[in-house]
């Protein structure tokens, strides 16, 4: 075999090989990072179940969210509350238990509508916490994160002016979130 044929064939091999070499490691970041987000179906249950009262969690539906707007049901429940596990590594993805009025709250914020659909109030309760990124802009998508302890919320669109209770974020007693919005609602801080 030539030195050329040889040259060839060596840088051949060496290609290939890391080529390989980038696809197996590729591969092992792949099963690394599905292995890190898999969850089981007890763990998901338990993370949704922190969020509320137990008087309300002992018969709650649990709930995840499916990707495409669903919700694949993890337990069945009769009272009419949903709990949901949330995203624990994600921004506004908390962990939460919410009434069926909430739950249309939540579907028309989720879909941008100019302004809830709702006709009365609803409830939801995020008592294992959660983080945000703004109390003044609900669709606030690049301020840094906000930690938010235990809380529960009253989803209405409370007027500071006649309300009286402030609109900045407060560590105990209650404050209007995104108010002069169409989804503005308090914040009531601690557990009920």
């Amino acid at each position: 075999m030539s030195i050329e044929a040889m040259r060839s064939a060596l840088i051949f091999l060496g290609v290939g090989g890391l080529v390989i070499g980038v696809m197996l490691g590729e591969l092992c970041l792949v099963r690394t990072a599905a292995a890190g987000s898999a969850e089981t179906t007890q763990t998901k249950i338990a993370r949704a179940l922190s969020a509320g009262p137990a008087n309300i969690t002992q018969g709650a539906t649990v709930a995840d969210q499916d990707g495409h707007g669903g919700l694949t049901v993890l337990r069945p429940g009769t009272n009419g509350w949903t709990c949901m596990p949330g995203n624990a590594s994600g921004i506004g993805m908390p962990a939460m238990c919410e009434d069926q009025v909430a739950m249309q709250w939540n579907k028309d914020f989720e879909e941008h509508k100019p302004k809830p659909t709702t006709t009365v109030p609803g409830i939801e309760y995020m008592l294992a916490g959660a983080t945000q990124r703004s109390d003044s802009d609900p669709f606030d998508k690049t301020s840094p994160p906000i930690k938010i302890g235990s809380h529960w919320m009253i989803l209405w669109p409370f007027d500071p002016k006649t309300s009286g209770l402030p609109t900045t974020h407060k560590p105990t007693g209650a404050y209007i979130m995104w108010a002069g919005s169409p989804y503005a609602h308090i914040h009531i801080m601690g557990r009920p």
